[in-house]
């Protein structure tokens, strides 16, 4: 093995800069110290420190040697990077090509020595320890006993004692706890305080511009990956005494999935991977408990639809003989279709009970507060999470903190800050607006592609129902695959899945465009790149996702016609009917399909696919001895997160909550569904984040950012759509307005409603375009699906005024639904607090104490400097001024 190795300069250019490092480099090239052949047979790669066993590998940088033109210009590139990257303090170890397993890949080892960690801790602001917290914890509740089987041990909850922290100052680093240098800064504060070099140190100039930051060299290929490494092997612990094994206690006691009733060890989550990955598990935890109260109801619904079942009249008059027999319907397309018998649909109208009954009215109101709790709940725990992960303050530090880099890059043009008064980088209005309009336009494109696939379903759904109505229906009874198959049903269930379909395939694609204007725009902080790609993503997978449903909800068989004027799209095919029992059985099944094909599709995608392709990647490796095998070229081998990989995780979420929001009155064991799907998922992110993938850099995150406001919106507009589809999907509104209003039996109100909801229609009146072929035994009257005056009277056709009671009540219900509900929701949100009163008083215990421990340093150095180099009466004047300063701030 060829090992070169790097000494530390002294020199710390810009280090204390938010800009690029090393703004001076050097023209003269350093020289490489000798290279030495060892023998790696005699000693395990398998660690994460360098050859010395001492200093501790932070991150590694891959590359490949490929022999083209752009070779040389790679060279140098990476010359000139690592020169830069000694000169801010970083040392480097490279292991040459010929000791990887493909025999072509170079693997440069960088270590952060003590000095450049606490320079750049003063920079990123970062909080350490001062004094072990001596505020008492929480009493615990009597009920904690029946929660010990889901409890995890606690050395896995809790693997540090709880301190009080300040921000990092070289000034005065013996009032922090430093017991020792090499393990004071954890690794995650390491890797992300090497990244944050890597992201901002130069590489040369290239067509009259500066260049720098890794991800540039990543994208350009100069190097083929960056990445901190995994503590050790998942599966078993290392043979390094010095090693901390988290990532086998994460595997043992999280990411398999026979764990799946215990609670997350969300602290050792968060000091292994770093604060946003953890306030992910945190919210996705905390989303699934809280599921499980929606998915206990949602089931009670169910159950109580399967227990009435039998006792439901609409059903019983469709299946019964002499009425539903006797009742014969128009053709259900024109000319190729026949008339049939009402009673054809018994088992699809039987089935659409268990979702279309009262208690559908009920869980719909449940659910819209429900969704208010998660959310002011959600508020309270992560208030807790951001004062027990030292995030209280980190809001106004991440806006200063996150300029990207890239942004740093494009932008020539400087300007004032009027706060800092400093030279900054910006983007010219004109050119903001010229790539905004491009963005828009974009997007808008996109999302007109989405209608026009959805319509093109729409006239699937169209023409295929036709077919089927004309092959499933004859004069006695329609031939049906079965006796649930109705031709709707059967329109429903293909037109899902092609929908289905085309979503993947356009989720697929607008991915790369989003990214790609996303980055033409230039967001100036991390934090607003991420916010402008997720509104992007969402807007579109919104759409994308929900508007097959929306057309089930809002327009199937709203704008039909009647016989003999019926409506048609694009003059061409007839719009679509409801079934005789109502569209609310075909909006369930449109769910379903949408919402667990696209759950099943996600955990293969995300668990299956990296598998395999780590499988391909290690096939050779597994031939080998493992002390050969080396700790990089492990991770190496591994998946990239990326840095949007914890984005898609929340999209795929969000959507989910979407579905069990938006239309769970059409579904009551939809949040069943999504409980299912999370207790798998959190074990599956859990096992793909800690088997499967490389480590990911640190990132600090207070909050879930803008998901918030959109999970704000979605609880909203679902109280909205809920309404709706109460009052125009379901048949609720209609029944209740034949029981109080038209019944014509006292002992049995709902007695005759069927043929009630039956307009009457007279064959002779088909016009000659859609009039069925084939009439065999002479049918002179047929029924239909509407609320009209039969042949013979005066309004022939007309809405009767029954049609405009039902039509009022339905209005009347979606204002006093809405009103009701978002009462109660607003009153709920303004009873709970956002942050725990406990949390409250800790936090201001915490900055009081932490601010007497300052003030008590600073004070007792002064004393000590004084006594030193000044006299009496100066002394004591100084050190009653401070006295005063300390007693200022705690009376404030």
């Amino acid at each position: 093995m060829i090992i070169s190795q790097f000494s530390p300069t002294s020199s710390h250019q810009g280090e204390d800069s938010n800009g690029p490092l090393c703004e001076t480099i050097s023209n003269t090239e350093s020289e490489l110290p000798s290279n030495s052949e060892i023998n790696k047979r005699h000693q395990s790669k398998d660690s994460v420190f360098f050859r010395d066993g001492v200093r501790r590998i932070d991150f590694v940088l891959s590359y490949v040697d490929d022999p083209n033109k752009e070779e040389e210009k790679k060279t140098e590139r990476r010359r000139e990077f690592e020169k830069n990257l000694q000169k801010a303090g970083l040392e480097l170890e490279t292991e040459d090509k010929k000791e990887s397993e493909d025999g072509k890949t170079y693997f440069v080892k960088i270590h952060a020595p003590w000095e450049v960690l606490i320079t750049y801790a003063e920079v990123l602001n970062i909080k350490v320890p001062i004094k072990e917290n001596d505020i008492p914890s929480t009493v615990e509740y009597p009920l904690d006993c029946m929660l010990k089987p889901f409890r995890l041990p606690e050395k896995v909850m809790h693997p540090e004692p709880d301190y009080f922290t300040a921000p990092f100052s070289k000034s005065r680093q013996e009032l922090y706890l430093i017991d020792n240098e090499s393990t004071f800064f954890s690794p995650s504060m390491r890797n992300r305080i090497v990244y944050y070099i890597l992201t901002r140190c130069p590489y040369g100039t290239e067509e009259g511009k500066k260049k720098f930051g890794i991800k540039r060299l990543l994208n350009n290929g100069t190097y083929t990956a960056a990445y901190p490494l995994h503590d050790c092997q998942y599966w078993k612990k290392a043979n390094d005494p010095n090693c901390d094994n988290e990532r086998y206690t994460l595997y043992m006691e999280w990411a398999r999935f026979l764990r799946f009733y215990k609670e997350q060890p969300l602290d050792l989550i968060r000091k292994y991977y770093g604060e946003k990955i953890g306030i992910y598990f945190a919210w996705l935890g905390f989303y699934t408990e809280m599921l499980f109260f929606a998915a206990v109801v949602g089931l009670i619904c169910f159950l109580y639809g399967w227990f009435t079942m039998d006792e439901n009249m609409s059903s019983k008059e469709i299946c019964a003989a002499a009425i539903g027999g006797e009742i014969i319907m128009c053709p259900l397309c024109d000319r190729k279709c026949e008339y049939w018998k009402l009673n054809t649909t018994c088992e699809s109208s039987e089935y659409s009970h268990l979702f279309d009954n009262v208690a559908t009215l009920f869980f719909a109101i449940f659910m819209g507060i429900w969704v208010t709790l998660f959310l002011e709940f959600w508020k309270r725990r992560q208030a807790r999470l951001k004062y027990e992960w030292d995030l209280v303050d980190f809001e106004e530090e991440q806006q200063q903190l996150q300029l990207r880099p890239e942004y740093e890059a494009k932008c020539t043009h400087k300007k004032k800050n009027p706060v800092t008064q400093e030279m900054e980088p910006y983007l010219p209005l004109t050119s903001q607006a010229v790539r905004f309009c491009i963005s828009g336009t974009t997007v808008l494109f996109w999302i007109s592609l989405i209608i026009a696939s959805m319509i093109a379903v729409i006239v699937y759904r169209l023409a295929v129902y036709a077919a089927f109505a004309s092959i499933m229906e004859n004069t006695q009874a329609p031939h049906s695959i079965s006796g649930l198959l109705t031709p709707q049903l059967a329109t429903s269930v293909t037109a899902s899945c092609l929908n289905f379909v085309i979503i993947m395939i356009l989720n697929f694609l607008y991915e790369k465009i989003a990214v790609w204007i996303t980055d033409m725009e230039i967001p100036r902080t991390h934090l607003e790149y991420e916010n402008r790609l997720t509104m992007k993503m969402f807007l579109f997978q919104f759409v994308n996702y929900y508007s097959s449903c929306f057309y089930v909800a809002f327009f199937k068989g709203k704008f039909v016609g009647y016989p003999g004027n019926y409506t048609y799209m694009f003059s061409s095919w007839r719009n679509e009917e409801c079934d005789p029992a109502g569209c609310l059985i075909e909006l369930t099944t449109q769910l379903t399909i949408v919402m667990a094909g696209k759950q099943i599709w996600g955990n293969i995608q995300e668990a299956i696919v990296p598998w395999i392709w780590n499988w391909w990647g290690r096939r050779k490796a597994r031939c080998n001895p493992e002390n050969l095998y080396s700790r990089w070229e492990q991770d190496h081998d591994l998946q990239s997160f990326g840095v949007l990989g914890l984005f898609y995780e929340y999209l795929e979420m969000v959507i989910q909550f979407g579905f069990i929001t938006l239309f769970v009155a059409s579904f009551p064991l939809a949040p069943l569904l999504a409980l299912m799907n999370n207790v798998l998922e959190i074990r599956v992110d859990s096992w793909k984040l800690t088997t499967q993938f490389r480590r990911p850099v640190a990132a600090k995150a207070h909050s879930i950012g803008v998901w918030q406001e959109i999970l704000n919106g979605m609880a909203i507009l679902s109280v909205v759509t809920n309404a709706f589809i109460v009052a125009f999907t379901s048949d609720m509104i209609p029944r209740l307005v034949y029981y109080y209003a038209y019944f014509t039996n006292e002992d049995s109100p709902m007695s005759g409603y069927i043929n009630n909801s039956l307009s009457v229609f007279q064959v002779s009146d088909f016009l000659e375009g859609n009039k069925p072929e084939k009439n065999p035994e002479n049918f002179l009257t047929c029924r239909y699906r509407d609320y009209r005056y039969p042949p013979g009277h005066g309004r022939k056709y007309d809405h009767t005024m029954q049609f405009w009671h039902i039509l009022a009540a339905k209005m009347a219900f979606i204002i006093i639904m809405e009103h009701i509900v978002f009462i109660v929701k607003f009153f709920v949100a303004w009873m709970i607090p956002d942050v725990p009163a406990e949390v409250k008083a800790r936090i201001k215990r915490e900055k009081f104490l932490t601010q007497k421990i300052l003030h008590e340093y600073e004070l007792n150095k002064l004393k000590q400097k004084l006594c030193e180099c000044k006299t009496y009466e100066n002394m004591e004047k100084e050190v009653i001024a401070t006295e005063g300063k300390v007693e200022l701030s705690q009376a404030m």
